[in-house]
């Protein structure tokens, strides 16, 4: 018996930034297209005072969202303020909260195939007395069992690419130290279950970045290729994973997009985002893997400027959505 067909949970991210806007773009772009139906958990003021501000429906259980997104966006209403683009309003924030906690909470009990961000401002939500660094964190300790999270790893899908990340937000000084053969031998088997379950690769082919130019030059330009991870390289590839030893990160994002690798793994922030969003600025989408429940999001900020001019695209926040909804269906959820 084939499983029943879910909704994907949308959050309402920062009523201020573009969240709204694109909401109601990518609603449209779905509903005109046949798209995967999805619901938007928040206040129904945020999505009524939008600019391009179409119908809604108040719907009182997930699964009402099937029958009404035909010919209305469906909107799980919790309380909370609408905000004036541009203008953040800490008021907002225990709604925002509240909206990411229950598209998990969703998610987990089977009501909805998977969660899709909105984005969100970090200061803002600290005003409100919000303890993580960001979704990421917040959304790891959501999926805790037994007071144990998952370790969360970012990864970017865009431009023929998916990149995963062992590093994120740290100074670029610190990435070196902080490399471990542990720490990419776990990241690297997280990334493997993900190709399997989440993306449809029978036998994944993972392509691992080094950290030095020339990915070290045999020890001569850094010892961490030598010592690190290719050591890491070779721990994955006897437990099955089909992993390279460091490639230069100059080379390895034109080798996947020949069809070499299924997915790269980066050292670092950067080294892993300026080819994706030199390839796709608009379209890339940041997924974390790891999480019990999938989760996908748009790869970029509120951009409170462009809520402002009225210049809001909705391509990235569009390609979340398939994607999300891709990868229920890799999983049997859709």
């Amino acid at each position: 018996m084939a499983a029943p067909i879910l909704p994907l949970a949308m959050t309402m991210g920062d009523p201020a930034g573009v969240c709204p806007s694109i909401t109601w773009q990518a609603y449209e772009h779905a509903r005109q297209t046949g798209g995967q139906p999805f619901y938007v958990i928040a206040p129904p003021d945020v999505l009524a005072r939008a600019p391009n501000a179409g119908r809604f429906e108040i719907i009182p259980e997930t699964g009402n969202a099937l029958t009404t997104f035909a010919h209305a966006l469906p909107v799980f209403p919790i309380a909370g303020a609408a905000a004036m683009p541009g203008k953040p309003d800490p008021a907002t924030a225990p709604a925002i909260i509240a909206s990411i906690r229950l598209a998990v909470e969703h998610t987990q009990a089977g009501k909805a195939a998977g969660v899709v961000t909105n984005p969100i401002a970090k200061a803002l939500l600290y005003r409100a007395g919000f303890k993580h660094p960001g979704h990421t964190e917040y959304l790891a300790e959501l999926a805790a069992e037994g007071g144990v999270a998952p370790r969360p790893v970012m990864m970017l899908v865009g431009g023929g690419l998916r990149v995963a990340l062992v590093t994120i937000h740290r100074p670029l000084a610190s990435v070196a130290p902080s490399l471990t053969p542990e720490l990419i031998v776990e990241i690297g088997r997280i990334v493997g279950a993900a190709m399997k379950r989440d993306f449809g690769f029978a036998a994944p082919r993972i392509g691992l970045c080094g950290v030095n130019p020339h990915a070290g030059e045999d020890g001569e330009i850094g010892r961490e290729e030598v010592e690190i991870i290719n050591p890491a390289a070779a721990t994955l590839r006897r437990g099955g994973l089909d992993v390279s030893d460091a490639r230069p990160g100059d080379t390895i994002f034109h080798e996947a997009r020949a069809g070499r690798w299924d997915a790269v793994i980066a050292m670092y922030h950067d080294q892993g985002l300026i080819p994706v969003k030199t390839l796709d600025m608009w379209g890339g989408v940041n997924v974390t893997l790891g999480l019990p429940f999938i989760r996908t999001s748009p790869d970029h900020g509120v951009a409170y400027d462009a809520a402002t001019n009225g210049q809001a695209r909705p391509d990235s926040l569009i390609a979340a959505l398939k994607l999300a909804d891709s990868m229920a269906e890799a999983r049997g959820a859709s």
